[in-house]
């Protein structure tokens, strides 16, 4: 017995693992994706104060690699932001923002010594990291 090309196709989307169910709600999708935009955008931008009383500048002094870090931080941050708003270089910015947020959270565990300071930027890893693994699930 041949298989039809509706078969095929069924046959071929279950084998490969995808998703034959409900497509994202776009309207939900772009709320996130705004929301996660101006959280770092707004973060990334702080960084570029130059208050030596500010709260960016003490954290990197402490992480003692200089105040470069705390500029390519920022700028990295603004960036996966910008790059989360356009459709297609979602994923990227989701990675590299996933990516910034893993660092953080073993820069301040490790280097700086504070475990409970580094659940928030854990959080947020384990956040986009979810949203981007839900996003590829219902494209």
């Amino acid at each position: 017995m041949a298989l039809g090309r509706d078969e095929l196709s069924i046959c071929y989307k279950h084998c490969m693992f995808e998703t034959v169910g409900e497509r994202r709600n776009v309207l939900s999708d772009w709320m996130f994706r705004g929301a996660i935009a101006l959280v770092f955008v707004l973060a990334g931008a702080e960084k570029f104060s130059s208050d030596p009383q500010s709260s960016w500048v003490r954290l990197f002094q402490q992480i003692g690699v200089g105040q470069w870090f705390r500029y390519v931080t920022g700028a990295v941050e603004v960036l996966g932001g910008v790059l989360v708003m356009m459709p297609w270089t979602v994923t990227a910015g989701l990675a590299l923002l996933a990516c910034t947020m893993a660092a953080a959270a073993l820069i301040v565990l490790f280097v700086i010594g504070r475990p409970a300071d580094s659940v928030f930027p854990g959080i947020f890893f384990i956040g986009l990291a979810a949203f981007s693994w839900n996003r590829r699930r219902h494209r």
